[in-house]
């Protein structure tokens, strides 16, 4: 079996050419060769970080299945994170370096999802995310919704940023301080949500069940709790064509001519090397929720 070396780590890979995405003929080698170009901008917003793997032995269009416990054959380089769930504990895996990411692609991670925390102080978030699910495969009510959102946030006092998830919608992520714990980053994102619903009832809804959604963009702010995960910038989709869950520029969604399906494995890398992490400032844009809370207060009452 070939030996992938990255600086003092190493490990043994089986059947690279098996094919994870049949269609589009991208194989396990593939997949590896992605997650290693991209690693030292996608590293960033994974570090120290619990992570949930989506894997996929057989490709996907085999069933798959959510991984969180680390496996006790992973290598002893591969960092951990030991945090509480409700009957006792679990171990995550946390990517702090390349070695890292392309191992977890040759054991068949496609995907990758991240806790909104980090592992030294897990029940205290520093990102909020507005997930904006779309009832049907249209964008750009996703757009629309995605902008009022960023313009309630702007009336607070807070910048955001947008992520295609390289699905069907957007992500919405303010980075803040680790003031607040889930509960009370939770009810403020929810307390933002019903402003703009209040505002568009007939365009966004918080509505959980689809039967009540009438159509409406859904904006979910659920995944904002302790334990809970949102899908990891620059990770792969389990979908055909191997799309990307891609950092774009706010420019870049209100010009209208960005499509989820535009990114993926074979080209991702290619933007990179152009345009670097447009996501770059996300780490050391921390901002406080007090006065953004106030003002939501005043705006509620």
């Amino acid at each position: 079996m070939p030996t992938k070396r990255f600086g003092p780590y190493a490990f043994e890979v089986e059947r690279e050419e098996k094919l994870f995405f049949a269609t589009a003929g991208f194989s396990k080698a593939d997949l590896m060769a992605y997650y290693a170009a991209v690693a030292r901008f996608m590293i960033p917003h994974l570090r120290d970080r619990p992570l949930t793997l989506q894997r996929f032995p057989d490709g996907i269009s085999n069933e798959g299945f959510f991984q969180q416990q680390a496996s006790d054959y992973f290598p002893d380089w591969i960092a951990r994170a030991t945090v509480e769930k409700q009957d006792g504990h679990v171990t995550h895996v946390v990517a702090q370096n390349e070695a890292t990411l392309v191992y977890l692609a040759s054991q068949a991670c496609i995907c990758i999802h991240a806790w909104l925390s980090r592992m030294d102080k897990p029940r205290h978030p520093d990102r909020i995310v507005f997930d904006l699910d779309p009832p049907g495969d249209s964008f750009d009510g996703v757009v629309a919704g995605a902008v009022l959102i960023k313009d309630k946030l702007a009336d607070l006092g807070l910048s955001c940023f947008v992520m295609s998830t390289g699905s069907r919608g957007l992500h919405v992520v303010v980075p803040i301080s680790r003031a607040q714990n889930f509960d009370d980053t939770r009810e403020f994102a929810k307390a933002v949500a019903d402003r703009v619903v209040r505002e568009r009832p007939t365009e966004v809804t918080v509505e959980q069940r689809k039967a009540k959604r009438r159509g409406r963009l859904y904006i979910d702010v659920m995944r904002n709790a302790y334990g809970q995960t949102a899908v990891a910038p620059y990770s792969v989709r389990a979908k055909p064509g191997a799309p990307v869950a891609i950092p774009l520029t706010w420019e870049e969604v209100e010009s209208g001519g960005v499509c989820p399906s535009d990114f993926t494995i074979e080209n991702v890398p290619l933007r990179l090397e152009k345009r670097g992490d447009v996501w770059h400032a996300l780490g050391r844009g921390a901002q406080s929720l007090t006065k953004a809370e106030r003002a939501l207060a005043r705006y509620s009452g």
